[in-house]
């Protein structure tokens, strides 16, 4: 079935451009080789002054596979721009020092980090260090003398024993391998080396590396020096079980004089993403309580004095999670961004709460699914730069001034002028639980014709706390290209919908949110362009989940395609990477103290009821849901005689299952080949 299945995935894959009629004849549709020619813009960074704004845009190499990212500079007012750093290799995280004179950035040239400052006039750069590791949240002082980032510092690990010594000139097998951490792998980066994250400075006229902080704790960024420049700022947890409770952090000061630490927030739940207001007398930040230790809490923004006194939150009355805040140039008021019901946006927070929309539109992060996200940066006169896109669209660059957004760039204009994509708009839909109303779109085909029938897939996020919105997806465009209708949605238990709705599926996961799903494909049928034999379900993460919870709960669906799914709790919550924070949040007990709640949660545990044909995808290096749920499942349908196949992408982690665009492309195809083996829902037995 195997090499039957590639087959197809390949012949899909290479296969020249579809055609679709339209008005003026057949024009192409968008192709699984199309996504290597696809470009967004990420992390913008706004000059100072506002002059000018520095990107990072990010290309795919056909020939090696691999995203490519370079920083472009770009004019605010004629939208002119020009590679800043373009050279082989990559280029990354621009940061303007406070003059604007000079911009410090990373690059990887054959594997080496490397630290760069750039003087603007001349063109000039200086490599001011190359670094053993990776550094991150690079910062400037506000005299722009030095620069501040972390780095993880490696430790000598646990051990026990040795073996005997080697006769000079043996070859013997790799010595043992001793673990004793909590945290001792993650998703995308594997079995993490023994070491912690700290803290370092440089001159920015270069020089060698000053270590700030020590410990066996990770101090984390993103990093704020203080007013006066003498100290830094950062997030934490230093209590002695440190490793054991993801979600706390406090934010503290460190003496860039002595090295003194003193510790600014003091409460039950993460505080983090410090940011000092132009006067240095008060500092804004994020956090939430964690008292409660719920499945989902917002991201609020906290106030408080240069010494930590008089703490208080900020946006209390929004009801949704803030991910960023930047002080105004006069530090009257801040810069926040959030998601409201899938759509990202940029708003004003005046100190007393006031909230005054600026941008919305924001999109960023992967192409393959639409997810909402998006970048900012504030320059000081108040521009403000972001990534804005739409479904036909990924993300560009634009800016704003107190009005109309001004899009800067047009990067896939080449492309997608020359093909006609899915059109997608929202679909209206009401819950059949309790006539809530759930967040939903539909992408119907290129050419299509509402008088006829297509077939139609949902499509199911994952998360579960995250959110989709109006965004461009490689997926769902590869889908319609195909000749089929696709919907997807926010269900109870998505973010951006407020606190109460996230958490309708706190320990109650999966439950009514299969309600809201049936809804979602009541309401396209409803529409009267779906052929109801011929539906599909798939989804990934969370949503590969909720696939095989809804074939265990009904067979109405032709076929499915469950991707990196969790399968059973007990073994899920014992091999993720972030296996503390999913049982005590999740759950609120181990899987020993309650084995029924995790297996009635569990999608293993209907298995005996599906007949549908199910795919079953994974990435062979995802440390999120590892391989071991999806092979359950493959190997639990395959007792039950139920047809599916299992596809492993090689070398994918869960985060990067479609990373590199032949594995994005070869994925969606491998699904559209499934789907059509299957015309209709498999008879009752």
């Amino acid at each position: 079935m195997r090499s039957v299945l590639l087959a197809s995935v390949f012949s899909v894959v290479l296969a020249g451009p579809v055609l679709a009629q339209g008005a003026d004849g057949p024009q192409p549709k968008f192709t699984g080789r199309d996504i290597f020619s696809l470009q967004q813009a990420s992390d913008p960074q706004m000059r100072p002054d506002g002059g000018a704004v520095a990107y990072v845009r990010i290309t795919n190499d056909i020939m090696t596979d691999r995203a490519r990212r370079s920083i472009w500079l770009v004019d605010p007012r004629s939208g002119a721009q020009s590679p800043l750093v373009a050279l082989e290799g990559s280029s990354f995280a621009p940061r303007w020092s406070p003059d604007g004179q000079r911009m410090a950035y990373m690059a990887v040239v054959g594997g080496a980090p490397q630290l760069i400052v750039r003087w603007m006039a001349t063109g000039r750069e200086a490599k001011v260090a190359t670094l053993e590791q990776s550094p991150g949240d690079i910062t400037w002082s506000p005299d722009g003398k030095t620069l501040a980032f972390t780095m993880m510092v490696a430790d000598e690990g646990a051990k026990l024993g040795g073996p005997p010594s080697k006769p000079e000139g043996a070859q013997w097998a790799e010595p043992l391998r001793v673990e004793d951490r909590v945290n001792w792998r993650a998703d995308g980066e594997g079995e993490l080396k023994p070491g912690f994250s700290q803290i370092f400075t440089i001159s920015a006229d270069g020089g060698s590396p000053r270590q700030r902080t020590f410990g066996r704790f990770d101090s984390q960024g993103p990093l704020a020096f203080t007013g006066d420049g003498q100290g830094l700022l950062f997030a934490s947890d230093r209590a002695k079980d440190w490793e054991r409770d993801p979600g706390e952090a406090e934010i503290y000061r460190l003496s860039l004089a002595d090295g003194t630490l003193t510790a600014l927030t003091h409460r039950v739940g993460p505080d983090y993403a410090p940011a000092v207001s132009p006067s240095g007398k008060q500092i804004a930040y994020l956090g939430y309580d964690n008292a409660r230790h719920r499945g989902y809490e917002n991201q609020l923004v906290y106030l408080m004095d240069a010494d930590g006194q008089n703490a208080r939150a900020l946006t209390a009355g929004l009801d949704r999670s803030v991910d960023n805040a930047a002080w105004s140039g006069d530090g009257k008021s801040l810069i926040i961004s959030y998601v409201d019901k899938g759509v990202t946006k940029v708003a004003r927070l005046s100190l007393d709460g006031k909230i005054t929309p600026v941008a919305e539109g924001l999109t960023g992060g992967g192409l393959d699914r639409p997810y909402s996200g998006g970048d900012y940066s504030l320059a000081r006169d108040g521009t403000v730069a972001f990534t804005k896109g739409d479904p036909a669209h990924p993300a560009e660059l634009a800016v704003t001034k107190g009005g109309a957004a001004r899009v800067l760039t047009d990067l896939n204009a080449d492309l997608l002028a020359a093909k006609t994509l899915g059109k997608v708009e929202a679909l209206a839909v009401t819950s059949s639980y309790d006539k809530k109303p759930i967040g939903a779109w539909m992408v119907t085909p290129p050419g299509f014709d509402p008088a006829k029938k297509y077939p139609l897939i949902l499509e199911i996020h994952g998360g579960p706390f995250s959110a989709y919105g109006p965004s461009f997806s490689t997926d769902d465009q590869l889908y319609a290209a195909a000749g089929y209708i696709v919907v997807y949605s926010n269900p109870r238990g998505s973010t951006s919908y407020g606190e109460a709705f996230a958490n309708e599926i706190d320990r109650n996961y999966p439950s009514h949110d299969y309600d809201d799903l049936m809804s979602v494909v009541d309401a396209a049928i409803a529409k009267g362009s779906v052929d109801d034999k011929r539906l599909y379900v798939t989804g990934g993460s969370g949503g590969g989940a909720l696939t095989a919870w809804i074939v265990g709960k009904t067979g109405r669906f032709a076929a499915a395609a469950t991707q990196k799914p969790v399968i059973n709790w007990a073994s899920e919550v014992l091999t993720v990477d972030g296996y503390t924070g999913m049982a005590r949040d999740w759950f609120g007990k181990m899987p020993w103290e309650d084995p029924q709640a995790y297996w009635a949660r569990s999608p293993l545990s209907l298995v005996g009821n599906v007949v549908t044909p199910t795919l079953v995808v994974v990435g062979d290096h995802d440390l999120r849901t590892p391989p071991s749920e999806a092979e359950q499942y493959y190997q639990a349908l395959q007792l039950r005689g139920v047809p599916t196949a299992l596809v492993k992408v090689p070398g994918a982690s869960h985060g990067g299952i479609a990373a590199r665009p032949s594995q994005a492309a070869g994925k969606a195809a491998a699904i559209l080949a499934w789907f059509e083996r299957y015309k209709a829902p498999p008879a009752a037995k």
